[in-house]
């Protein structure tokens, strides 16, 4: 997996030998958590072979870590489950130096005010 510069000169060597790929793969989902990737798409996004993605994304499903639909993966909405998870934290601050933290009130800010039509209202 490729990194940038400022990530290069920025991380110990343990942190950067300790992300295994469950953890990146784990973090790429987390970086894009409103979004659900086939495994060739993570493969590629990540740098990593698509058959190591496919085992990882697999063992992460068995964690109950991701979910699984068709031919999609994304990452859990559990963050209990997720907090117990001793590489979430480790990749999420990877992602975090690599992309930039999200700030959750620009998204709150540009949120829709009406569900989205495909929202069926519990009645």
């Amino acid at each position: 997996m490729s990194i940038d510069r400022d990530t290069f000169e920025n991380t110990s060597e343990d942190e950067l030998a300790d992300l295994s790929v469950p953890d990146q793969v784990l973090g790429f989902l987390a970086a894009n958590e409103d979004r659900a990737f086939k495994a060739r798409e993570i493969a590629s996004q990540i740098d990593v072979d698509e058959g190591a993605v496919s085992t990882a994304l697999s063992r992460l499903k068995d964690r109950d870590l991701v979910e699984h639909k068709a031919t999609y993966w994304a990452i859990t909405d559990d963050a209990e489950r997720l907090e117990s998870y001793s590489g979430y934290e480790r990749a999420t601050a990877l992602f975090n130096e690599q992309r930039g933290v999200e700030d959750k009130d620009s998204w709150r800010e540009h949120a829709p005010t009406e569900p989205h039509p495909s929202v069926e209202d519990e009645q």
